[in-house]
């Protein structure tokens, strides 16, 4: 039976891990994030590739770094046929990687060569891209370098944000990775070595690119809005409050208003006008200290008192 160590994070993680696990694998070891503090009350919460360890009695590691830690030593010295990873989160040292008997591969949320990172899923939505897809690949010393085993596209679909499309290219990758270990193991593969002409990187979100820039086009407030939703979520200061919108949609307007006042508004209704005079419209918000709430619940409450060609973003 093929023995697998097998490294992840998030659910996209946890989805590829439950395919092997259904598929007959025997992962003999899972490694993953640390617990991490969240929300107010900063509780520790466990990542879905550990749950899903825990409740199938899998080896678990977490160290805080895998590099140089006794964690890596015991791992290495278990002899895995594959070492496979996907969305783990850390870099892994080349004598790990080459325990492997057969190889190292990771899953990978892009159409490599774009997208070399943490962060692919949400560039190509940030970038407004058409398609994207999963990449398996060799793993190598530097930044996801290993050349192509197999690849797979996916249409991006104008609804779709970063919670969505993350489930869809976790289904992708859990089945093209199910489709590729028999070749790699019989050895009928072809790699193709990536070119470096046409590298993309795509670096982790940074807390800067989670404010809202209305004096951006609406097209580009739409793709960072889907973008960070549901997670972090992208903020505005509306009507003074810092402000979290997760679902919104492009109106064409071509006003001359000021950037940032409102261009329409109604009991389910509340569009913001962009840089380019087109608008945004609001469908899902979250007003500081507030829960997640559909457009008419805002505007029957916080937003009830907001008027046609008001000024209500400030972009100071």
């Amino acid at each position: 039976m093929t023995k697998i160590i097998f490294l992840g994070t998030p659910d996209f993680s946890a989805t590829v891990l439950r395919g092997l696990l259904k598929e007959g694998y025997d992962v003999i070891a899972a490694v993953t994030q640390p617990d991490k503090p969240v929300g107010r009350k900063q509780k520790l919460q466990k990542s879905p590739v550990k749950l899903v360890a825990e409740s199938e009695n899998i080896k678990l590691f977490q160290p805080a770094k895998l590099p140089g830690s006794s964690e890596v030593e015991e791992l290495k010295a278990m002899h895995a046929d594959l070492i496979i990873t996907a969305a783990y989160g850390q870099f892994l040292p080349t004598s790990f990687l080459d325990s492997a008997k057969v190889a190292a591969i990771n899953v990978h949320g892009s159409l490599l060569p774009k997208y070399r990172g943490g962060a692919p899923i949400q560039w190509s939505l940030l970038n407004g891209d058409k398609e994207t897809g999963i990449t398996i690949m060799y793993m190598v010393k530097g930044m996801d370098a290993g050349d192509i085993i197999s690849q797979e596209k996916l249409p991006i679909e104008k609804d779709d944000d970063n919670g969505s499309l993350f489930e869809k290219m976790a289904i992708v990758g859990r089945e093209l990775l199910l489709d590729t270990i028999p070749k790699i193991l019989s050895g009928n593969i072809d790699p193709i070595k990536q070119d470096l002409d046409k590298v993309v990187f795509s670096p982790n979100i940074s807390k800067e690119q989670e404010h809202i820039d209305f004096t951006k086009p609406a097209e580009t407030v739409f793709n960072q809005i889907r973008a960070l939703s549901p997670d972090p979520g992208a903020w505005t200061m509306l009507s003074g409050q810092r402000t979290k919108l997760y679902k919104t949609e492009v109106v064409e307007l071509n006003s001359k208003q000021a950037v940032g006042t409102v261009a329409d508004l109604g009991k389910k209704k509340l569009v913001i006008i962009a840089g380019d005079g087109q608008g945004v419209s609001i469908k899902k918000i979250q007003p500081a200290g507030k829960k997640i709430m559909d457009i008419a619940n805002y505007m029957n409450g916080l937003g009830k008192n907001l008027e046609k060609g008001q000024q209500v973003i400030d972009e100071k």
